[in-house]
């Protein structure tokens, strides 16, 4: 087995393709979309390389790939949190402890030569990457963006000396078929006792005027959650560029008060997971029409973002947003809801699930480890 460097975009493709080819087997993990892994990971193209160093390795056996990590020093993150501590992510092999041991020391090593004195993953860049290594779920479908494993990475991770930093845990929600009318009730009374208002688009370029706002409020109300970095304004650009064109309105609810200013919005989207295991992650040349094929038939669908201004934060504005998207699921015939990742110890959120049938069926995992020097 030989460790090796990624230097070249030849290598950076290889190191993406490895997942591909690792998974393609696996009929519950869903792939990336392959140009989007590209753009994240190239310096050229990912703003948060202003404010990150990373290196990429992988793991070879007789010239075929057996297994790749990253590093990533996310310098904002460290002087937010007072903390020296570097990541690993992107983190794939085969089940073979020699092999992920070595590419865990691999970083470890590099870590400490960049002042480092602990490591902490799986995290990507930012909290908008994929996070936590999957602990419970493996026989679940994944959904598009969230990270997915097979069930002997915990223990492989565990065995290098990596112990719990944080969970995520995740819901499948039943819906009824009907507009629930406690949450319609609430939201009615809300709405009215606040002066606040639902934001009524008929196109999704029409969300684009309040592309930055949204993303401000993001950053806002998930300042002091685990992982989190508030995102630059390269960074919103970029997100707005690369997501706002698949936004489909109705699955976006936007609360306003009375000045017109975002209260609280929630992005939500009907599943991809099945589409995109069709077309392998690539849109191009034929796979988008995976995609529209999917909108018709769709019965699922996923929760991306949720947040809630943080003066307006305990006063049923939660409730605006639940009844909006209940409608447009009962409208398009939406039989089960993915929550996605939520810290098991934010409770608030979890707490607007006791409406409807549910089961926790995930729980994903960040790890650390102290490097002695």
């Amino acid at each position: 087995m030989q460790i090796r460097e990624v230097t070249t975009l030849y290598e950076l493709k290889r190191f993406i393709s490895f997942q591909y080819s690792l998974y393609r087997h696996n009929r519950y993990w869903v792939p990336p979309p392959y140009t989007d892994e590209v753009n994240s990971l190239r310096k050229d193209k990912n703003p948060a390389f202003d404010f990150c160093d990373a290196k990429y390795w992988i793991a070879e056996k007789d010239g075929t790939i057996v297994g790749r990590i990253a590093g990533i020093v996310n310098k904002r993150y460290n002087e937010k949190w007072n903390v020296k501590t570097a990541r690993f992510g992107w983190f794939d092999f085969i089940d073979d402890a020699d092999i992920s041991s070595a590419l865990l020391e691999t970083v470890e090593q590099w870590a400490k030569e960049q002042g480092m004195t602990s490591l902490h993953g799986p995290l990507g860049f930012t909290d908008m990457d994929g996070e936590g290594a999957l602990v419970e779920g493996f026989e679940e479908l994944s959904t598009l963006g969230a990270l997915y494993n097979y069930p002997y990475y915990p223990g492989h991770i565990e065995q290098a000396g990596y112990v719990k930093d944080a969970d995520w845990i995740e819901y499948e929600v039943t819906m009824s078929g009907v507009v629930n009318e406690e949450i319609q009730r609430i939201a009615g009374i809300v709405l009215e006792r606040y002066n606040l208002h639902v934001l009524r688009v008929r196109k999704a370029k029409e969300l684009l005027s309040y592309g930055k706002e949204i993303f401000q409020l993001l950053n806002q109300s998930y300042k002091d959650l685990y992982g989190f970095v508030e995102l630059t304004d390269k960074q919103i650009d970029l997100y707005i560029k690369q997501y706002f064109g698949f936004i489909l309105p109705g699955y976006v609810p936007v609360v306003l008060d009375r000045s017109g200013a975002i209260v609280a919005f929630g992005i939500t989207m009907p599943s991809m997971s099945r589409a995109f295991q069709k077309n392998k992650g690539r849109l191009l040349p034929f796979g988008f029409l995976h995609v529209l094929l999917a909108l018709r038939q769709i019965t699922r669908a996923d929760l991306y973002l949720t947040a809630v201004r943080p003066d307006m934060q305990n006063k049923g504005v939660n409730a605006i947003l639940m009844h909006e998207v209940d409608k447009t699921f009962v409208k398009n015939h939406i039989e089960k809801v993915e929550t996605n990742r939520e810290l098991e110890t934010n409770s608030k959120v979890q707490a607007q699930w006791k409406f409807f049938e549910k089961r926790q069926h995930k729980r994903r995992r960040s790890y650390k480890k102290e490097l002695n020097r």
